[in-house]
């Protein structure tokens, strides 16, 4: 089973998620093989475990895959919740901070950012509960960039489309950032935090 999650006092330090095993494994597995690719039979034997012994902690594959999924949006949620926390009473710096926090999260954490693409596989009902996870970070983007827009700092038409438009950006950035690439984790987050930036109508970065 996973640990319980720890607080985060650094937002743009990413140390190695305690994970457990079972999904420490299942994430290297579902990375290299995707989640109709791997087995319970091969997650069991890269843990060492049997069959059933797997089955004690997680009813199926389903659950093993639903477990990895909110533990890595409840993750990022709690990383944008202190960068907001960070930026004050500035509008511009609260919304800079919050977008530096998702893209360091989609590279620090890019295998576990993807597998949202693995989220069609899962049964309505854990589809459902994870949606209601995810829709905080998406209130909190609408709530910054409302707040920028009252207070005169950005220019935007439509907040909701622009906002999905946003994190659809975000996301998907773990489809192809290599942690080994040419670009660091840094670099990405200045440039499309300045993107990000100049689509809501500041075109400069803080």
């Amino acid at each position: 089973m996973s640990a319980p999650p720890e607080t985060i006092t650094n937002w743009r330090e990413f140390e190695p998620m305690q994970l457990g095993p079972i999904l420490d494994h299942a994430l290297d597995a579902f990375h290299e093989n995707g989640f109709h690719g791997t087995t319970v039979r091969d997650l069991a034997r890269r843990v060492g475990v049997t069959v059933p012994a797997l089955y004690y902690h997680h009813e199926n594959k389903e659950a093993v895959l639903v477990a990895l999924l909110d533990t890595a949006v409840r993750d990022l949620i709690d990383r944008c919740v202190a960068a907001v926390a960070d930026g004050g009473d500035d509008p511009v710096l609260r919304f800079a901070y919050f977008f530096d926090a998702v893209v360091l999260n989609m590279t620090h954490r890019s295998r576990q950012s993807a597998l949202d693409s693995e989220l069609r596989h899962v049964a309505p009902e854990n589809r459902r509960n994870y949606a209601a996870t995810r829709k905080r970070l998406e209130l909190m983007a609408l709530d910054l960039v409302t707040d920028g827009v009252d207070r005169k700092v950005f220019v935007v038409d439509d907040i909701p489309e622009t906002v999905r438009a946003l994190l659809g950006m975000g996301q998907s950035i773990a489809r192809w950032f290599q942690i080994d690439g040419p670009l660091t984790p840094d670099a990405v987050a200045a440039r499309y935090t300045a993107i990000a930036l100049r689509v809501v109508g500041h075109p400069t970065a803080p």
